[in-house]
């Protein structure tokens, strides 16, 4: 299990994203991507690539996922954002 203050604490050092500078907010999403690419369990490698998505800095689901059951599920997670954010 992945707890999402755990995270941005250990990428962002801060449990509040509208407190980051552009710089801090930069250096995060860097050591995140880096993580995400070297990760290998499949559910730890989706959870930070929604972490990613959350601060517009995903691949696309095609480019991040070899695993078309995993590619499904985050193209599933953005289908059922995009609806959300039009209600």
């Amino acid at each position: 299990m992945m707890d999402l203050d755990a995270l941005l604490l250990h990428y962002f050092h801060s449990d509040d994203p509208d407190t980051l500078d552009e710089t801090t907010l930069s250096a995060g999403i860097g050591r995140l991507a880096i993580d995400f690419g070297m990760e290998r369990s499949p559910e730890r490698r989706f959870a930070l690539w929604v972490l990613l998505d959350s601060f517009a800095a995903a691949p696309p689901p095609a480019e991040a996922f070899d695993d078309p059951v995993q590619r499904d599920a985050a193209n599933r997670y953005l289908d059922t954002l995009w609806k959300a954010e039009r209600h």
